[in-house]
């Protein structure tokens, strides 16, 4: 088990920004991926972004250039920046983690966060 604490999530309004932050508790594999989900009301879960052991990163078409994905090492702490909200972004956020780094692509990471709330008002 990897415990994944979520904070972060809240209401804002459109064009604003917002942080959120995944505490890893206990994680120690040499190769992993780790990501970030989002769920709309009414839509598929999708992935946002990836960040994988070697530092490479990917993300969804409609987060590049306003989303930032980055693992702060020594603390252990996974965070996405999302600035320019818009009302699109409204979603359950889910940080997720595997110690492989197809899982994160494919959807099926075997850890999850509690999931943190995003709701952006025009």
């Amino acid at each position: 088990q990897v415990p994944l604490v979520e904070s972060g999530g809240g209401s804002v309004q459109a064009g604003e920004s917002l942080r959120l932050s995944c505490a890893i508790i206990e994680y120690s594999h040499d190769t992993y991926c780790l990501a970030w989900f989002r769920q709309a009301p009414g839509k598929e879960r999708e992935v946002v972004a990836i960040i994988y052991d070697d530092g490479d990163t990917l993300y969804v078409e409609p987060a590049k250039g306003r989303f930032t994905i980055s693992l702060d090492n020594a603390k252990n702490i996974l965070y996405l920046q999302m600035n320019s909200l818009n009302p699109e972004d409204t979603a359950m956020y889910y940080c997720a983690a595997d110690p492989t780094y197809r899982a994160c692509y494919s959807g099926s990471p075997r850890y999850w966060g509690q999931g943190a709330q995003v709701t952006v008002s025009s």
